[in-house]
């Protein structure tokens, strides 16, 4: 009788239970579909991170090492910058020895001339052109102005100290001596004489 019973109840029983987890399987699946979004979401935001934290740690690694070769590049120019106004006073007595070219001291100092600059050179470290051509600002100091006649207004006249650069990176601007026009010199002193 257990058994007829049983079997009796057993389709209630089984109906009642296929509905109840018709009903679990789709508020599970719901349940699941919306976890899985938000698991999507998640892991999409934590990628994104990852991302920007990988770009930013590669910019760091390329501007380090950017900063590492410029230091290097640029390591003597302390000592260049220091040595300059050495060559300047050595530049003055070649001039003042160069009155007895055949002297053996003119010769010796040509000659430490010469391995001074060729070791500027090793160094990069070149003389910026001035005379003759236009005033730059970015490389040349003004020290004066004055009338030519045969330098055209705004050009360099004169050198009075020379520059350097150091690969591409100015070091000691050339002080120069720069051309006015006589037209510009006439007015300045008619305006000083008029005060």
């Amino acid at each position: 009788m257990n058994e007829a019973s049983q079997s009796e109840e057993t389709p209630e029983i089984q109906e009642e239970l296929t509905d109840d987890t018709v009903v679990e399987e789709t508020s599970s699946e719901n349940l699941g579909e919306e976890e899985a979004t938000e698991e999507i979401e998640e892991a999409q935001k934590w990628k994104d991170i990852a991302l920007r934290e990988r770009a930013e740690l590669e910019n760091f690694r390329k501007r380090m090492a950017r900063e590492k070769a410029d230091s290097i590049r640029f390591a003597n120019q302390r000592l260049i910058e220091e040595l300059l106004p050495v060559l300047d006073n050595f530049d003055m007595g070649m001039m003042a020895a160069s009155q007895d070219q055949d002297s053996m001291i003119f010769k010796g100092m040509e000659m430490v001339r010469k391995q001074f600059g060729d070791f500027l050179n090793q160094q990069g470290v070149k003389e910026v052109e001035a005379e003759g051509l236009l005033f730059d600002p970015n490389v040349h100091e003004a020290l004066s102005q004055e009338v030519s006649e045969t330098v055209p207004a705004g050009h360099v006249i004169r050198v009075m100290r020379r520059g350097f650069m150091m690969n591409d990176r100015l070091v000691r601007p050339s002080s120069v001596v720069v051309s006015q026009d006589l037209e510009e010199e006439t007015s300045k002193e008619e305006d000083s004489q008029s005060a």
